[in-house]
């Protein structure tokens, strides 16, 4: 058998308890064809980057699963019939992680590995944000530009006319 992580999103509006019947659902359909389920991590309610059949926001839920491709078709089949999954992605690891993902880990222990913040700039010196600390360039007119060129002139070779 083989080893997927699998995340789906549920609709908003549904309540937690409802999240978490849809997660025995599915755990049922996994070991009712020969599968098995080992974590489950629910992420909670986060929002979506866009709207998705007009949620805009989606409870996350990943679940770590030992099953025949057979099992992962069936689960994936009802979420793809169910009104309450908006989306589901499942990914074939070669071992599962041991401790909490990514998602669950404490903001401190994240920010352990250093941030945007922390990083050395080196002998390049602090950030500079271009003309408005120099001063070296004239203020911008937009009322005159193109007042200066003068008349135009037609183009060399060109008459005007069909040939």
């Amino acid at each position: 058998m083989a080893l997927y992580e699998h995340v789906f999103l549920a609709r908003q509006d549904l309540s937690q308890q409802q999240v978490d019947a849809l997660v025995e659902q599915y755990k049922g359909v996994i070991s009712a064809n020969g599968g098995s389920v080992g974590r489950v991590e629910n992420w909670g309610l986060k929002s979506l980057t866009y709207r998705v059949n007009k949620n805009r926001k989606a409870y996350y839920t990943l679940m770590d699963l030992n099953c025949p491709a057979a099992a992962l078709n069936e689960m994936e089949r009802q979420m793809g019939l169910s009104e309450d999954v908006l989306r589901f992605l499942t990914i074939k690891v070669e071992a599962h992680e041991e401790g909490p993902s990514a998602m669950m880990q404490k903001r401190e222990e994240r920010s352990e590995r250093g941030g945007f913040g922390d990083r050395d700039r080196g002998d390049r010196g602090p950030r500079s944000f271009g003309d408005r600390e120099r001063g070296d360039r004239p203020p911008r007119s937009f009322g005159d530009a193109g007042a200066d060129r003068g008349p135009r002139r037609p183009r060399e070779g060109f008459e005007g006319g069909a040939e």
